[in-house]
């Protein structure tokens, strides 16, 4: 007994260092998080007083702190983008004024005086950047935010799932392969928007305005276009109001498939070779589109108005006359 304990004494040595260097390196490495956590927190703290500095210089320097923040610590992100959306939101203006203002071109070929501040741009472009598996179901909440002629100048993606734009001025705006899946932008504004190859999948669009907006190769594939509301007449008689607006805007080779279109009006709309499969377009207004090699097997067409139409080559759609 004696003999065996002497010779697994070496053993039980051995086995209590690496146990104690193990400790060790555990609390090094809590030591070493906590350290972390504290220069974070201050970087945060200083990021957030440049935000409210009355320079240009500082607030733009606050702003890129806080995406280095929001890059470095996965637990900060939610915070972080809370923040930015709030500062964009503040600092843009409120869309309940800029709506009140004629519904001048904004595009970028026309003088741009309601563009977005530098900073207000720069917040947003941090936040259409960043890393959306990190949100923690913090929702993006740029509402009721005046986003006229809103311009990304480079190719990087812009990731804004699930943003809330609803009644948002966005005339003008250029948003070009933006990933909008699932967003709100109910009773928005986006006449005259660049909006091509955008994915809008899901999107919530009720009430609406897309006067001349181009979405060519959009994907709109179940987005809800219901109208806005509902009001009765003097003879008590309810109906539908603040439907989707379309007019003249640009749908060639949109993805509509099972799209919620009740009363959508799509006069003078341009929808070749747009996939409609499945859509409810019930009492939609199509008169004057065209709707050239269209697809609407399988769509809900009761009431939809036709006069004028295009329907060369169309599929599921009644023959002219």
């Amino acid at each position: 007994m004696v003999t065996l304990i002497v010779v697994s004494l070496p053993g039980l040595a051995a086995l209590g260092a690496l146990l104690f260097t193990w400790m060790q390196v555990g609390q090094a490495n809590k030591e070493l998080r906590i350290s972390e956590h504290g220069q974070i927190t201050n970087r945060f703290n200083a990021a957030i007083d440049n935000l409210g500095s009355e320079s240009l210089d500082v607030r733009l320097g606050g702003i890129y702190a806080l995406q280095r923040i929001m890059q470095d610590s996965a637990r900060d992100h939610p915070t972080v983008v809370s923040v930015l959306a709030a500062f964009a939101q503040r600092h843009a203006g409120s869309s309940t004024e800029s709506l009140k203002e004629p519904p001048e071109s904004l595009r970028p070929e026309n003088s741009d005086p309601h563009a977005p501040r530098v900073d207000v741009r720069a917040a947003i472009a941090t936040l259409a950047r960043r890393r959306p598996d990190r949100d923690s179901g913090t929702v993006i909440d740029l509402s009721k935010t005046d986003l006229r002629g809103l311009h990304f100048t480079d190719k990087a993606p812009i990731n804004l799932p699930e943003v809330d734009l609803s009644e948002a001025d966005l005339r003008s705006a250029y948003l070009s392969g933006a990933d909008l899946r699932k967003a709100s932008l109910v009773y928005a504004n986006l006449d005259e928007a660049y909006l091509d190859e955008v994915n809008l999948s899901g999107a919530s669009l009720a009430g609406a305005s897309l006067v001349l907006a181009d979405l060519t190769g959009a994907s709109l594939r179940r987005a809800d276009m219901t109208c806005g509301g509902f009001e009765s007449d003097e003879t008590g008689v309810i109906k539908e109001i603040d439907c989707v607006d379309l007019q003249f805007a640009v749908l060639d080779g949109v993805d509509l498939r099972n799209a919620k279109m009740n009363k959508v009006d799509l006069r003078h709309a341009h929808l070749h070779g747009a996939d409609l499969r499945g859509a409810d377009l019930r009492n939609a207004d199509l008169r004057n589109a065209d709707l050239t090699n269209a697809d609407f097997r399988g769509a809900k067409l009761t009431g939809v108005k036709w006069k004028g139409a295009t329907r060369t080559g169309a599929r599921g759609v009644p023959p002219n006359g």
